[in-house]
């Protein structure tokens, strides 16, 4: 009887796991993309090419202008995060999101970035209105304040172009070039 009850026990747990749906593969520690964003907010927009670099729990954004001079530059980490602007003035926050609210008037919500350049949700934040398609490919969902669209290329498992949109903000990012980092 006790053979007969660990084997019912391990059929119900494979069924179980069957049922789960697929497997969402772990996010990389690292990476480094770049790419394009334009924002409009308030009555205003702002566009500019974008260098991240996300390694574990930092990372260096640059926004740069068409003849690749550095608008931006932004540091964050564990610590808080910092904006360098063109004229090398420094402001301060605890992070990306906040400083850029303060010192650019639109949010950059790096922290959901950074699953959603893999075409993930982020942990942490609250998941609601998750959309597929036929595959079981993400396409839109909505985390926290923020609504997440996805676009895939034709051959590319993580996604081109990500619209991001909250009640302050319209977000384009464009993803030219990706490249995971070290394990």
């Amino acid at each position: 009887m006790n053979s007969m009850f660990r084997c019912w026990v391990a059929l119900c747990a494979a069924l179980l796991a069957a049922c789960a749906g697929p497997v969402v593969a772990p996010v990389a520690p690292a990476f480094d993309l770049t790419g394009r964003v334009a924002v409009r907010f308030q009555d205003r927009g702002f566009s500019s090419a974008v260098h991240w670099k996300q390694n574990g729990g930092s990372d260096e954004i640059w926004l740069t202008a068409p003849l690749g001079q550095t608008i931006a530059h932004l540091q964050a980490d564990a610590a808080g995060a910092i904006l360098t602007a063109a004229d090398q003035k420094q402001y301060r926050a605890s992070s990306i999101e906040s400083l850029t609210r303060s010192a650019l008037g639109w949010r950059f919500p790096v922290a959901g970035m950074r699953y959603w350049v893999f075409g993930q949700p982020a942990p942490g934040m609250t998941l609601t209105a998750i959309e597929r398609n036929d595959a079981g490919r993400i396409m839109r969902f909505r985390q926290d304040d923020w609504q997440v669209a996805f676009n895939y290329a034709a051959t590319g498992l993580a996604p081109s172009r990500l619209e991001i949109v909250s009640s302050d903000a319209n977000i384009r990012f464009v993803i030219d070039r990706w490249t995971p980092g070290p394990p």
